[in-house]
């Protein structure tokens, strides 16, 4: 484990990075049906259980007033969030440690996902071995970007460009599927085929089960993902859109149970279907802690500074840029654009007319005027400025400002 983090700023900004790996590696191993990658969900859920135990201490010292504990109940709001979020990871990958039962199919629609997590096993003498991550350029060599190392029994989450790969390090990568297969070739790991789904004609109540799962997923990751937008950026917009989700991953789960539930009346073992369930509670859930954190925005409570400062130093940050005329994005797909894997941000959300897209696919056209919401590299912000029309600088006080180009 590397050393505790010494404020509150610093372990908010890991536990909200450790919450979203534990997340993505939880989903991963459901992809791969791994238990072992199962497992280092459970390896994290100790070092998440320090890190809320930590900032709880350190809220309650620093409340000596009134006014003070007024503010750092939102801290201990988002804490709490933060925890939940973790809590569903573990009930996600233990749908694979304790063999509760997944579909086929489920695991097939999910390697068509826009993006994917993967972990792969660095090999002595392979590409990697023994450069940094900087030199690899993985997010323009393979479209996926590092989220955290494990080597050995160490977790290495303050993954940067400075960062040397060493062999037997395994690497957990966020990104497009079709990168998959030459990152494995620069790892020098064994060929690896993705599931395919067998091919049905007929349209079943497991089939819909599995499509509104996979569709919860997604929506639950979009939810989290603008719930700290919301907070970072301050945006009451942002805000009532996670409640829209919120609202539409209530009503998914609803329908799900009850094709589910059809579904064991169809020749099909009821015990292969549990995990349909667990996985639906849990990407429920994802989106009611979404909604908690930007309850605070909606009721327009007092935000402790420390949640902006500290949510928008982690390892992902959230930009929102203005598409200028003229510009590479204007009237460009963001399937054309390929912002994933070059500079590596993911659109959260594009904002036209007053309305709100979220999670936009690869077909959806960018117009001037649009606002996107992305989150992605820090170093990559200027190339994405740059590519919407715009010169990033900073003004007097350190804040980041668009000039045009």
């Amino acid at each position: 484990m590397e050393d505790k983090p010494r404020n509150l700023r610093a372990m908010l900004a890991e536990a909200k990075d450790t919450s979203e790996l534990m997340v993505d590696l939880a989903y991963a191993a459901l992809y791969f049906d791994d238990p072992d990658m199962a497992e280092e969900v459970d390896q994290l859920e100790a070092q998440m259980n320090e890190l809320v135990h930590d900032m709880r201490a350190v809220c309650v010292l620093a409340a000596r007033s009134s006014r003070e504990a007024e503010g750092m109940s939102s801290v201990l709001q988002v804490v709490s969030s933060i925890e939940r979020m973790a809590n569903d990871a573990v009930d996600i990958a233990r749908i694979v440690s304790k063999r509760l039962g997944i579909p086929h199919q489920l695991v097939a629609d999910l390697s068509d996902a826009e993006e994917v997590s993967h972990r792969v096993l660095v090999s002595e003498g392979s590409h990697m071995a023994h450069r940094p991550l900087s030199a690899l350029e993985l997010t323009v060599q393979a479209g996926m970007s590092v989220m955290a190392i494990r080597r050995g029994r160490q977790w290495i989450t303050d993954v940067n460009g400075e960062t040397v790969v060493v062999p037997d390090d395994v690497l957990f990568l966020r990104g497009s599927p079709d990168g998959i297969i030459r990152l494995r070739e620069l790892a020098a790991a064994p060929v690896w085929e993705p599931p395919r789904a067998e091919d049905q004609h007929a349209v079943t109540d497991l089939d819909r089960a599995v499509d509104v799962l996979v569709e919860m997923k997604n929506l639950s990751e979009t939810a989290v993902g603008l719930a700290y937008s919301a907070l970072v950026l301050a945006d009451r917009g942002l805000a009532a859109e996670v409640c829209h989700l919120e609202d539409r991953l209530d009503e998914m789960k609803e329908n799900l149970e009850l094709w589910v539930l059809r579904s064991a009346g169809d020749d099909i073992d009821p015990g292969a279907l549990r995990g349909l369930l667990h996985l639906a509670e849990a990407a429920e859930d994802l989106g009611d802690q979404a909604q908690s954190m930007v309850w605070l925005i909606e009721k327009e409570e007092e935000l402790h500074p420390i949640l902006g400062i500290a949510l928008g130093e982690t390892d992902e940050v959230v930009v929102r840029y203005p598409i200028a005329s003229g510009s590479t994005a204007d009237e460009a797909s963001l399937s054309e654009l390929r912002w994933n894997i070059e500079p590596g941000f993911t659109v959260l959300a594009i904002r036209r007319g007053g309305r709100y897209v979220y999670r936009p696919r690869g077909r959806n056209t960018l117009l001037a005027g649009d606002e996107v919401i992305a989150s992605g590299p820090d170093e990559g912000c200027t190339m994405l400025a740059r590519m919407c029309g715009w010169v990033l600088r900073n003004d007097e006080e350190g804040e980041d400002e668009l000039e045009p180009i």
